[in-house]
């Protein structure tokens, strides 16, 4: 309780005082503002490292194919893994509702950082702006960062509870790059919503590139069980590693 008291009174303000210190940088190249976006998530790092107590574990980094663009698949639990997607991946291409680019000051540098817009009020307009951005990415050999279920879920939640959308696969057939999928385990530590914190390692662990030439619900019901398999196994270890320190 008391270092979530310390690491909140700390990290919000920051956030917010950073955010409008960066405001010059919607005026500079975008490379000055990625490598400002890169100290900001450094800094709330550290803050959790020395505050939390909480640090991160990378496993399965072999998997990630070198000089050229990718997709990842990821789990989402937290917006712990939102703020470490600039340190484990080299100006990532994130996609998220297009509705966000519309929120002041975040919006902008969102546009700034351009990241992928997904226009969901349509399925026409929602696959060709995945499509776009997937192209987009691909052509500066940016890592692309999709989370297949489309919001955060708790760690006890079901894929039933959350099904894994088909925009994934659409964007892999129509893009032709490769599909990594990524489990991890913050929501254990940094749950949805939580204003408490628990100190620990977040595990984020890369599988092998999904196989290609698959169907559109062969691709995304291998996908879902490598994702949700392995990640109740890294959510199950933390648990009970966390039992064994009490």
């Amino acid at each position: 309780m008391i270092r979530s008291l310390i690491f909140n009174f700390i990290y919000y303000p920051t956030t917010a005082l950073l955010c409008f210190l960066y405001l010059p940088f919607l005026l500079t190249p975008r490379s000055w503002l990625c490598i400002m976006v890169e100290l900001y998530v450094k800094i709330v790092h550290i803050l959790e490292i020395y505050i939390l107590k909480l640090d991160y574990e990378v496993r399965g980094a072999e998997h990630l194919p070198k000089d050229e663009a990718f997709i990842v698949a990821a789990k989402h639990q937290s917006s712990y893994e939102t703020l470490k997607l600039h340190l484990l991946f080299k100006d990532p291409a994130i996609v998220m509702k297009k509705e966000l680019f519309k929120i002041p000051i975040w919006g902008w540098y969102a546009k700034k950082m351009e990241l992928i817009g997904i226009d969901r009020s349509s399925r026409e307009k929602a696959l060709s702006s995945v499509v776009d951005g997937a192209k987009m990415a691909a052509d500066n050999k940016r890592p692309i960062v999709i989370f297949p279920q489309g919001t955060r879920v708790k760690i006890d939640a079901t894929s039933a509870d959350k099904p894994y959308k088909a925009g994934i696969m659409r964007m892999h057939k129509n893009s032709g790059l490769k599909v990594v999928p990524l489990a991890l385990n913050s929501g254990v530590f940094w749950g949805r919503n939580a204003f408490i914190k628990k100190s620990g390692k977040v595990i984020f662990e890369f599988m092998p590139v999904l196989e290609s030439g698959l169907s559109t619900q062969q691709g995304l019901a291998i996908l879902e069980k490598q994702i949700e398999d392995k990640t109740n196994a890294l959510v199950k270890e933390s648990l009970e590693a966390g039992n064994k320190d009490e």
